[in-house]
């Protein structure tokens, strides 16, 4: 029995940092849904304007996101996680602060094309800084913790945005917002460096960061995009991001909208609702973590471990469905069963980035990491396109935005199971990749 107490902690510093990137990067992206209102307002746009206009700014960011995804995993393995995460931190920042320049939709939509590339860094970056700093019965726990500022950043947003908004006008929930980005640069160049030159840590906990025994020096060459295609597991993880980021998307969005629509609820008086989902989102992306280790500590294989939660959280899904009905009763009940749907989305969400390092070599994991993210994207895009660019708009001009709100939510409880079923059937056995061969 280890004792964590001898070998050191320091990799849980490393951990709090990306943790705290997340949380700004989250941020970041989730104070346009708040301002929707405020940019509707502030540019005259009616009620199918505003979903027709607003959708279009969405799938810009995805579109620059899911490309910037594909070039970022490779881009971090080629700078190094270092450099390469200070960077893509530094350039969303400016690009968040560059949304109050935007005068009009185009405006908006080149703000949001700049975030989307630069932020695309966030996930690859970080799935290689846990790979490096964490064995792998610890992956899962340590990237439940750090997705965890996902939903961290989303409850900052609802709780100041609109404060921020209403007081000093909406330019400056960006420049505020996109200013803490500066912030985490200075904490990750004082705390941050490789295990091998990191100087505070131990030598014990060196060792246990690297007990799985991983042959990482026989071959640096870094994997092409085609031989990373070739492989099953890459598509499985692509596959399983594809169909459940855009649900991800959706709640992060058109949260605010639906409380608007649904409940009539405006300002900061949508702040503590939105803030519960994510504060159970938050529950679920530490707790996604926590079980599979359990199990594994149990003496359950790896792999077993994950794909056996990952079901599980796939089935608290579905309660989402019943939202609206569970709503007409009383808004909490709505509240709380999209609370769940979001933190098993972030259980979900913790154990898909860490099969990436399960099955294939550190030196790869950002770049499929990154197609994976890319694959995500694209899946947003395509829902935004089918449904909120087109069936919400449809019943938006109908007056009838409650069935399109249903028809989301049955999709919703829907993709998780079916993602989960594809990746069986694609890797139904945990394989470790040569990537070298």
């Amino acid at each position: 029995m280890i004792n964590n107490q001898s070998i050191g902690k320091y990799r849980w510093t490393i951990c709090s940092l990306i943790f705290f990137a997340t949380t700004v990067n989250y941020l970041d992206r989730a104070v346009i849904s708040l301002l929707k209102p405020y940019i509707a307002t502030a540019f005259n746009w009616n009620n199918v304007e505003e979903a027709a206009n607003y959708a279009n700014i969405e799938i810009a960011f995805k579109l620059a996101y899911s490309i910037g995804m594909l070039f970022a995993g490779r881009f971090i393995d080629k700078m190094g996680t270092k450099i390469g995460y200070a960077l893509a931190t530094a350039l969303w920042s400016v690009a968040a602060i560059a949304h109050a320049l935007a005068t009009g939709t185009w405006g908006f939509s080149i703000a949001r094309i700049f975030l989307g590339v630069t932020e695309a860094g966030n996930f690859p970056a970080a799935i290689k800084a846990t790979a490096e700093w964490f064995p792998k019965k610890e992956r899962a726990l340590a990237t439940g913790i750090f997705n965890s500022g996902s939903n961290i950043g989303a409850i900052i947003a609802p709780l100041t945005v609109p404060y921020i908004a209403e007081k000093w006008g909406w330019q400056w929930a960006f420049i505020l917002t996109g200013a803490v980005g500066f912030i985490w640069l200075i904490l990750w160049f004082i705390y941050y460096e490789v295990p091998s030159k990191q100087k505070r840590l131990s030598a014990p906990e060196f060792e246990y960061i690297h007990s799985d025994k991983e042959e990482e020096n026989t071959n640096t060459d870094k994997v092409s995009w085609a031989k990373s295609l070739s492989y099953k597991q890459t598509w499985a993880f692509a596959i399983g991001k594809f169909l459940t980021d855009p649900i991800w998307w959706f709640y992060l969005f058109w949260l605010p909208d639906f409380l608007k629509k649904e409940y009539h609820l405006m300002g900061t008086a949508v702040a503590l609702p939105v803030a519960v989902v994510y504060i159970i989102a938050s529950v679920g992306s530490v707790g996604g973590g926590w079980l599979p280790m359990k199990l594994i500590n149990m003496g359950w294989p790896v792999f077993k471990a994950r794909k056996t939660s990952m079901l599980i959280y796939g089935f608290l899904v579905i309660p989402i469905v019943f939202a609206q009905l569970l709503g007409a009763v009383n808004m909490w009940l709505a509240v709380f069963v999209i609370g769940l749907a979001a933190a098993a989305h972030q259980a979900w969400s913790a154990n898909i980035f860490t099969t990436v390092s399960d099955m294939f070599p550190k030196k790869a994991t950002a770049s499929v990491t990154g197609i994976g993210g890319m694959f995500g994207g694209l899946g947003g895009i395509l829902l935004s396109l089918l449904v909120q660019k087109r069936m919400f708009v449809y019943f938006e001009s109908i007056g009838q935005i409650k069935t399109g709100y249903y028809i989301m939510f049955f999709i919703c409880g829907a993709a998780y199971l079916t993602a989960w079923l594809i990746m069986h059937v694609l890797v139904p056995k945990m394989k470790k990749i040569d990537v070298d061969n």
